[in-house]
């Protein structure tokens, strides 16, 4: 039986549903996975409010453009999880993680986000239904506990204050992805993204105004580029494909290829910031990588 999926353009067929939507999943990981590096480099020249109303402000001027060329309509009946989604990833994730950056490294930071996938498969339960059999669980369990022993090990057990913020951003983010996949879909994935940023947009420039003053300490050019990715790319462009991915393949499922988001993130912060990646890093990045590779095949209903 063939299957459709929807980006932003018009529907294409495939015989393998599952197969796209991991494959729509891993470019929106992969977009995704330079966030936590570039959100540092940021840093560099923005406060952490700056970087989350401003970089939403920029994301959300490319949406209302690209939706006024597309010529589309307000998504009738969308407009709560519209709202809920946005509080989630234009606002929650940007600015617990911008907090959390500033006290560990942004390798570190990708370890830690190891949780998402287990988060993303406990709201879709919990939110659009979804029931992930127990060897699921199992695997997304034993995914979580290598990612914590990674965050605690050599600190005698004791979470780090940019840890916990890291933790809130990622349970924010879960929440949002589910709710934009459920919006997926009825729309394409890049419209559920844009509206939810078109619907925020009020809050996010009058909160650029506030913070403008205090929150620009004289950036220079890698911060102005870090933060016009984090808006363009993380904030936008990487929705339009990780939606669509979500909404095509099942969200518990295509939110294990989120594990990848791990080896991008340590690339990306070696390469830009020189920070070293040990092989303890890569041990347990590996680690709970294989783990929900496992559990990728596991039941879900």
């Amino acid at each position: 039986m063939q299957a459709s999926y929807r980006i932003g353009y018009r529907m294409k067929t495939t015989t393998h549903p599952q197969a796209m939507g991991m494959i729509l999943g891993l470019i929106g990981v992969t977009i995704f996975g330079a966030t936590l590096p570039m959100t540092h480099i940021a840093l560099g020249g923005f406060s952490p409010l700056f970087i989350t109303f401003g970089r939403a402000v920029l994301a959300s001027a490319a949406a209302a453009i690209l939706l006024l060329v597309m010529r589309r309509r307000w998504p009738k009946g969308q407009g709560l999880m519209l709202i809920g989604a946005g509080i989630c990833v234009v606002y929650g994730f940007p600015i617990f993680s911008s907090i959390a950056m500033q006290t560990i490294p942004a390798s570190h930071g990708g370890v830690v986000l190891g949780l998402l996938p287990l988060l993303t498969s406990i709201f879709a339960a919990l939110v659009d239904g979804e029931r992930p059999g127990p060897a699921f669980w199992a695997y997304g369990v034993a995914g979580a506990a290598l990612v914590i022993a990674f965050a605690v090990r050599g600190n005698g057990f004791n979470l780090e204050t940019g840890d916990i913020w890291l933790f809130t951003a990622a349970v924010s983010a879960s929440l949002g992805y589910v709710l934009l996949a459920k919006i997926s879909r009825n729309i394409s994935g890049w419209e559920a993204i844009s509206w939810a940023l078109v619907v925020t947009a009020p809050l996010s420039l009058v909160a650029t105004g506030l913070v403008a003053e205090s929150g620009i300490h004289a950036p220079g050019l890698p911060a102005i580029g870090a933060f016009t990715y984090l808006g363009l790319m993380s904030m936008f462009g990487g929705f339009m494909f990780w939606n669509a991915g979500l909404a095509l393949g099942g969200i518990g499922r295509v939110a294990q290829v989120q594990l990848l988001q791990t080896f991008v993130t340590l690339a990306v912060s070696a390469a830009l910031l020189g920070e070293i990646v040990d092989v303890t890093t890569i041990a347990f990045a590996a680690g709970v990588a294989v783990i929900v590779w496992l559990g990728r095949k596991a039941r879900i209903a």
